[in-house]
C-alpha cells in the first residue's frame, strides 16, 4: 500500500513551509516515526516523521516551498527492509574494484618523459639584473629568468613589477546559501520594526553590586533546594522589568492600526540563541512567578531551543522582550523592537568601572542598560521612568524584589 504523507499544520496562521533537509534519501527504508526531514516555518523549524515503515520516495526537494497539506513523499508498506548484511558487501566489491584498475602494465604503457635537468643558473640574476632587483626590493625567487638554463637577465629584472602586497595563494572562494524561511522572516519583521515604528533608546547604567551580593550569599542553597536550577541575573531582571511594567504599563501595550491594546499581563520575551538562530520564546504570566518560577522556565525554553525543539506556540504573544547581549560581550547596543511588541529592554556585559558613592570613587561591577521603545505609544515620559524604575529595583533588590526576605522570595 502507498501512503501519501501530507505537511502537517505547525500552526494556525501558517500556510506554507519548506523543505530544509531531507533526512533520508529517495529509495531508502525508513521506520515508523524515524525522522526523515527538517522543515521551516516563518516562526520554528521542526521535525517531519514517517507515519508508518516501508520504502520512500521523495515529491519535493529541498528548498522546495510546499503548502500545508501537500504532499511531500510517498512511503510503500510493502517494501521490504534490506538485510544488514548485504551493504556491506556491496561496499566491499565497490572498495576493491578501483585497485584493480588502478595496476599499469610497464611494458605497454606511454613512453616516459625526458627528465628535467636542473641547473645552478636557474633563477640567479646577473649583476646587472640583481643590482636592479636590490634597487626594486624585489627577490630573485619572485622572477621567471628567461635567460640560459633560466638565468634572470638584465631585460627580466628591468620588467619586474614588485607585487605591491597584492595576496596570492589564499582562499577567495565565495559561496551562496539560500536564508532558511525562519531567517528570512527575521529579517522582514527587523526591517518592518525599523521601518514601521518610530523607534528611540534611551540608556542607564546599573550597579550590580547589590544583585551580586543576594547571589553570592544564596545560590548554592536555592541551586539545591530548586533541584538543580540557579539563580541567574535574568530572574532578577525579570522581576524588576514586570514591576515597571505594572507602573508605566504604556510599555506594556502595542499599536494595532488607530487602536492601541494594553495588556493587564506580562509575557515577558527572552531573546536565546539556538542551533538555527535567535529565539525568541515567552515566559507566561511572569508578573505571577517567584524567582525559581522565572529561572526553571527560562531553562526549559533554554534547552528547547538548544536541541531543536522550539515549538510555535512557545514563541507566540509576548508583550514585552528582555535580550542579553552581554554573554556575547556587548558593552552598549540598541535593541531592535520585536514587533508588535512596544519595547524591548537590552542587557549588556558587567565591567567593573570606578563611580562616585557618597562622594567617594570606588570600583563596582556595572552594567549599561538600554531600553529601545516605538515613540508612536510611549513617551519620554513613560520610557526614561520605566528604565529607572528597573534600575531602581536591581539596585535595591531586597527591599523592592524580595519584601526584605530573601529567603522567603527565593523559598528556602
Amino acid at each position: 500500500m502507498i501512503l501519501e504523507m501530507k505537511v502537517p499544520s505547525p500552526g494556525e496562521s501558517i500556510k506554507e513551509v519548506e523543505i530544509a533537509t531531507w533526512l533520508v534519501k529517495d529509495g531508502d527504508y525508513v521506520e515508523k516515526d524515524q525522522a526523515i526531514a527538517e522543515v521551516d516555518s516563518d516562526k520554528a523549524t521542526l521535525e517531519l516523521p514517517a507515519e508508518v515503515s516501508g520504502i520512500i520516495t521523495l515529491k519535493a526537494e529541498e528548498g522546495d516551498a510546499v503548502a500545508v497539506g501537500a504532499v511531500v513523499c510517498h512511503i510503500d508498506t510493502d517494501g521490504v527492509k534490506p538485510s544488514g548484511s548485504a551493504p556491506a558487501v556491496e561496499a566491499a566489491k565497490v572498495a576493491e574494484a578501483p585497485k584493480a584498475e588502478v595496476k599499469a602494465d610497464p611494458e605497454t604503457s606511454g613512453p616516459k618523459a625526458a627528465p628535467v635537468v636542473a641547473s645552478y643558473a636557474a633563477g640567479t640574476p646577473s649583476p646587472a639584473a640583481k643590482k636592479i632587483l636590490d634597487e626594486k626590493n624585489i627577490a630573485p625567487a619572485t622572477v621567471t629568468g628567461t635567460g640560459k638554463a633560466g638565468r634572470i637577465t638584465k631585460e627580466d629584472a628591468v620588467n619586474a613589477v614588485p607585487s605591491m602586497g597584492t595576496p596570492t595563494g589564499g582562499s577567495r572562494g565565495t559561496e551562496r546559501t539560500k536564508l532558511s524561511m525562519l531567517r528570512r522572516k527575521v529579517a522582514e519583521r527587523l526591517v518592518a520594526a525599523k521601518n514601521e515604528t518610530a523607534m528611540l533608546t534611551t540608556f542607564n547604567e546599573v550597579n550590580m553590586t547589590p544583585i551580586n551580593t543576594l547571589r553570592n550569599e544564596y545560590k548554592d542553597a536555592f541551586k539545591a533546594k530548586h533541584g538543580g536550577v540557579g539563580l541567574g541575573y535574568m530572574s532578577f531582571f525579570t522581576k524588576a522589568v514586570t514591576r515597571a511594567l505594572q507602573m508605566y504599563p504604556d510599555v506594556n501595550s502595542m499599536m494595532d492600526g488607530d487602536h492601541k491594546i494594553a495588556f493587564d499581563f506580562c509575557d515577558i520575551s527572552i531573546a536565546v540563541s539556538g542551533p538555527k538562530g535567535l529565539m525568541v520564546p515567552v515566559v507566561r504570566n511572569a508578573e505571577n512567578l517567584t524567582f525559581r518560577g522565572v529561572e526553571a522556565d527560562i531553562k526549559r525554553l533554554a534547552i528547547k531551543a538548544r536541541d531543536g525543539q522550539i515549538t510555535v506556540d512557545d514563541m507566540t504573544g509576548g508583550t514585552f522582550t528582555i535580550t542579553n547581549g552581554g554573554v556575547f560581550g556587548s558593552m552598549l547596543s540598541t535593541p531592535i523592537i520585536n514587533p508588535p511588541q512596544s519595547g524591548i529592554l537590552g542587557m549588556h556585559n558587567i565591567i567593573e568601572r570606578p563611580i562616585a558613592v557618597n562622594g567617594k570613587v570606588e570600583i563596582h561591577p556595572m552594567m549599561y542598560v538600554a531600553l529601545s521603545y516605538d515613540h508612536r505609544i510611549i513617551d519620554g515620559r513613560e520610557s526614561v521612568g520605566f528604565l529607572v524604575a528597573v534600575k531602581e529595583a536591581l539596585e535595591n533588590p531586597l527591599e523592592l524584589l524580595c519584601d526584605n526576605n530573601p529567603k522567603k522570595a527565593f523559598e528556602l
